[in-house]
């Protein structure tokens, strides 16, 4: 294998260089007949420039055409009678002599049968190596389990990773955790965030602004948790781990055109993948489900995930700009709200990408809006909006009060005395003249109702 593989060798097979210079005669012979055909040609272009006046003819090359002559289509008029015109362009001529067709051919043999038989020896390298396969296959096996964890101890050592600990209690806990790529190729210092979920507090919904940091937050967390079981330290100050036997993942948005799948298709599609496999001891990061349709319907979607991610105990990072699911903790105790931190200075908004206790107390859309370059015409126009949205939506509340302005989409429906007798009712028990007298009897309990 030293004898016949070049140090570095290509990529791809079918370009050719993949057998050592050195190896095989017939191949070196073929190799030297091409590239002596790249200085008889630089010979040619200098014979024709001289003998034709053109200084700035050029001999090119082109899998369409081949070889050929280029040049201006201003000095056309003074290429000599033996030059065949191959192709005109917009600024320039192209044309082929005798001498240089017959190059050609012996040039483009000489390359069509080096790469030829370079493909057959290395097709005869692979049968001989098909009888050691067994030992090379575990030879690399172990070189790249090798590599990983050498590679691994490198990074700990040089990047201030810590030892976590596998523990068997369930949850995370994870002091001045950070992002393992992110903190490398940040101009700007990584800012380190805690996480703790344990059995008393299984879930975290998670609110703040875009580019607030909620998607690093989660993923890195993935990363330590994924680092952690494979035996690698981590990049936190300190890392408990209970046992997490898989990690789920509904984060970005992606559609899928060739298989007919739109972006909500393909956010649901995970999203079942995650409810029919997850279990109490997986992690599950779930970033803005349900922002693929209408509002109502992505709230109630969102809204019926995490409830469903609750009830299972699955250790979840559930991250929304429906506000509307930080009221989850009030009929779930082991879920908590969380939020990314920002402030808003000279009306632009300052991302401090840390991790506090409770919901997010705005989403700072139009800020994010104006950091993306969004023309002020069209940023002054959604304030206006926003203004008169919340202006409507604190009349419309009875008492002016703004933190009753939202309605609650999810409250239990009122038991109703109407509701009650028709789920009495037995059709089949019924005599006409029974069945009358109750038709009368539920109009009179609707006009009741009503008033």
């Amino acid at each position: 294998l030293r004898k016949a593989l070049p140090d570095i060798p290509p990529a791809l097979v079918r370009d050719g260089g993949v057998i050592a210079v050195g190896y095989d005669a017939e191949l070196d012979e073929l190799k030297r007949l091409s590239e002596q055909g790249d200085q008889v040609l630089l010979e040619m272009e200098t014979r024709e420039r001289e003998r034709s006046g053109i200084k700035n003819l050029k001999i090119r090359y082109n899998r369409v055409h081949g070889y050929y002559i280029e040049i201006s289509r201003s000095q056309s008029d003074q290429v000599p009678d033996n030059y065949q015109r191959r192709q005109t362009l917009k600024g320039a001529e192209r044309f082929i002599t005798p001498d240089l067709k017959a190059h050609e051919d012996r040039v483009l043999s000489a390359r069509s049968k080096a790469l030829e038989r370079e493909k057959a020896l290395y097709a005869e390298l692979l049968d001989k190596l098909l009888e050691h396969l067994k030992p090379l296959s575990t030879c690399a096996e172990g070189l790249a389990e090798l590599d990983v964890l050498t590679t691994l101890a490198a990074r700990a050592d040089t990047l201030n990773w810590s030892r976590p600990i596998l523990v068997e209690e369930p949850g995370i806990r994870i002091q001045g955790g950070r992002h393992p790529v992110i903190e490398q190729v940040s101009e700007d210092p990584f800012v380190p965030n805690d996480i703790e979920l344990t059995d008393a507090r299984r879930m975290l919904i998670i609110t703040g602004p875009n580019m607030g940091g909620k998607s690093t937050y989660m993923r890195q967390t993935a990363l330590i948790v994924l680092l952690a079981c494979m035996g690698s330290f981590v990049p936190a100050d300190q890392a408990s781990i209970g046992p997490i036997d898989r990690i789920f993942t509904r984060i970005g948005a992606s559609d899928d055109l060739a298989g007919g799948r739109s972006t909500f298709m393909v956010e649901m599609t995970e999203t079942a993948n995650i409810l029919n496999n997850a279990s109490n001891q997986s992690l599950v990061l779930m970033d803005e489900i349900g922002r693929g349709t209408s509002t109502y319907d992505g709230l109630a979607l969102a809204w019926a995930v995490a409830r469903e991610l609750g009830e299972r105990r699955a250790c979840t990072l559930f991250a929304t700009h429906y506000f509307e699911l930080t009221g989850l903790p009030d009929e779930m105790p082991a879920t908590a709200n969380v939020h990314l931190d920002a402030i808003e200075h000279d009306e632009r908004i300052v991302f401090l990408h840390t991790v506090k206790d409770g919901p997010a107390s705005r989403s700072y859309g139009l800020q994010v809006a104006a950091l993306a370059g969004v023309p002020e015409k069209v940023l002054q126009e959604g304030r206006s909006i926003l203004h008169k949205l919340e202006t409507d939506a604190l009349h419309a509340a009875p008492d002016n009060n703004s933190a009753e302005t939202q309605i609650d989409l999810f409250k239990r429906p009122e038991e109703s005395p109407l509701v009650d007798a028709f789920q009495g009712i037995k059709p089949d028990d019924l005599t006409p003249r029974q069945a009358h007298e109750l038709l009368y009897k539920l109009k009179q309990m609707a006009e009741d109702t009503a008033q």
